[in-house]
């Protein structure tokens, strides 16, 4: 039998809650806002106070022993010796209870957890106004662990309160106080720690809470790096979650991260952050570094630690600098996309924004070349998918194309090279024709001819007006500017026998047309309203927009298979197109 990688630690609560305190445990919240609903945390402290186990505590020994400075704001007493693993929604339950504390929600608002205790029934709820009202109720049992009340002259003043209402009995009063005392002494409960050793490497602590808690959320190598940024560096982590927070809603007024791209989580930035300053994406080997550990000889140092903390805060001040962060939006406009309604990864966004960063901090690129080569490289990753499937080992290798590289035209040069090796003739004669076989409408290859008719300059189908300008996100309203409408009407295809969705919702029977449009046209057969509409438009004007519509002429005669096929193969070539442009620099 293998050697036990743990040992087993009982500690009673308020003996954990002190070492927190004192920065003994570190409680990071690993990335994630607190999740637990408050009835959670009610039947936290009613199995407590009934005597029944709440489970184990999974803590890890951090590497470095002894007294050293903390990088960042130190409010801690000491340097953490362990870190939570597995329990933490627990850890912070009762230590926001206990200590009358504030947690962050999902919307990163802070709240207080309340909770109520009828100390005659022996029951826990949720405190709500009623309850608050009731003197049969301790309406926020927070009050009992205060460091300024003592629990005899707590349950008297409670007695007190509930004499005013109702008459109490010398046995209810006992019961009642017994009860009090009961709850208070939940600060004594006895709780299972297994305590991970500081040789354990993280890929098997993770491993380890994935078996033993195969319903939480599994950890990944960002989660290790964001609990290290809460123990050594907790300014930056602060940072980048005040970051996050305010790219969530728009700006009252001055500079803000909020964009109509992305509402970035922490664990994003910090790829990016990692990505620029280590020219890696595999957030492994970056962790053991950022432990101070020698990757050479297992063993950890200072100064190791110290050095790599210092690389990753320059790199997360230019990841998080707004100037930075608007200007790379700014080739996402180049390259036709308009808002993250149009792009299906948001790991595209996060990578090209590392390659952004790097090419104008690490090789210099001049401003408007640095903007419209990344415009080229997005545009061709957000076609292709290309940190779909293995994000990570996708940019370890695209990292890789520029190392050795120091001028500003290899770099520019590295990525173009890429670029064509990737949209090659046959991606856009065939693959590309293919991809567009499909009925998702979360298709990059969908996305991509949408950003080409912004890129072209087409006006909607039928219509003055142009794409770009109605799929514009801060036009808000009951109904969209844009619709699409299917070419090919479902109730006509359903007649003609084609009854399969997938067939019917063929990205290829969608074009975007004006709302009102959408509805005149409704369920009309394509040889009924095309000719109307052909007829508004200037022979000129009607071929321009087949053209950018990837409309071939006469295609409401035509049989939908074929029909679908040659405006595939269209739409591939107006995606093309498109592209061509920012190949030119026009």
């Amino acid at each position: 039998m293998a050697q036990a990688l743990f040992h087993k630690v009982d500690y009673p609560l308020n003996k954990l809650i002190e070492d927190i305190d004192l920065g003994e445990i570190a409680l990071p919240d690993i990335q994630r806002p607190f999740v637990w609903p408050n009835i959670k945390v009610r039947d936290l402290f009613d199995s407590m106070y009934r005597g029944y186990p709440i489970g184990y505590f999974l803590f890890w020994e951090n590497g470095l022993q002894g007294e050293y400075q903390v990088i960042g704001t130190n409010r801690k007493q000491k340097a953490p010796h362990l870190l939570v693993v597995d329990g933490q929604q627990r850890l912070t339950s009762l230590y926001a209870v206990l200590k009358g504390k504030p947690v962050i929600r999902s919307n990163y608002h802070e709240e207080r957890i309340i909770i109520a205790f009828n100390p005659r029934e022996g029951r826990f709820e949720v405190t709500n106004n009623a309850i608050s009202r009731d003197p049969k109720w301790i309406a926020d049992i927070s009050q009992l662990w205060d460091t300024d009340t003592s629990h005899n002259k707590f349950a008297k003043a409670f007695l007190a309160g509930l004499r005013q209402s109702q008459e109490v009995s010398e046995t209810a009063e006992d019961e009642i106080s017994d009860a009090i005392f009961r709850l208070y002494a939940a600060q004594n409960y006895q709780l299972t720690v297994l305590e991970l050793s500081s040789t354990v490497p993280e890929d098997q602590v993770a491993e380890i809470f994935v078996r033993i808690n195969s319903k939480g959320t599994p950890l990944n190598q960002a989660d290790f790096i964001l609990t290290l940024l809460s123990v050594f560096w907790d300014d930056g982590r602060a940072d980048l979650e005040r970051f996050c927070r305010r790219a969530k809603q728009p700006s009252a007024g001055g500079p803000s991260p909020f964009n109509h791209f992305i509402r970035p989580d922490p664990d994003q930035l910090l790829r990016a952050a990692v990505a620029l300053g280590f020219q890696r994406a595999r957030l492994e080997h970056v962790y053991s570094l950022l432990r101070g550990k020698d990757l050479q000889t297992g063993g950890f140092s200072e100064e190791q630690r110290v050095k790599q903390f210092t690389i990753l805060r320059n790199a997360q001040t230019y990841v998080l600098d707004l100037q930075n962060w608007h200007d790379f939006f700014k080739a996402l406009l180049r390259a036709g996309y308009r808002s993250g309604a149009m792009i299906s990864s948001q790991t595209a966004i996060v990578y090209t924004y590392a390659l952004y960063l790097i090419g104008k901090y690490d090789f210099k690129v001049e401003a408007s070349t640095l903007r419209d080569t990344i415009a080229r490289w997005f545009f061709m990753v957000s076609l292709t998918g290309r940190y779909t499937a293995s994000p990570e080992t996708r940019m370890e290798q695209d990292l890789a194309l520029l190392r050795g590289l120091n001028h500003p035209a290899q770099f520019i040069a590295a990525l173009d090279r890429e670029i064509g090796a990737v949209l090659t003739a046959d991606h856009w004669g065939i693959t590309l024709a293919n991809e567009l076989a499909t009925s998702s409408p979360r298709s990059p290859a969908l996305f991509a001819y949408y950003a080409a008719l912004n890129l072209l300059d087409a006006q909607v189908l039928f219509s003055k007006m142009k794409v770009t300008d109605l799929l514009d996100p801060s036009i808000k309203a009951k109904k969209s500017a844009l619709e699409r409408h299917h070419l090919f009407p479902r109730r006509y295809l359903k007649k003609a026998g084609i009854a399969e969705r997938r067939e019917i919702n063929q990205i290829a029977n969608y074009a975007l047309v004006e709302w009102s449009d959408n509805i005149t046209i409704s369920d009309l057969p394509p040889s009924d309203y095309a000719p109307e509409y052909e007829a508004r438009l200037p022979r000129e004007e009607l071929e321009r927009t087949y053209s950018w519509h990837a409309l071939p002429r006469g295609w409401y005669e035509m049989d939908y298979a074929t029909f679908l096929e040659e405006r595939r193969k269209l739409m591939a070539h107006v995606i093309r197109r498109g592209f061509e442009t920012l190949e030119g620099g026009g």
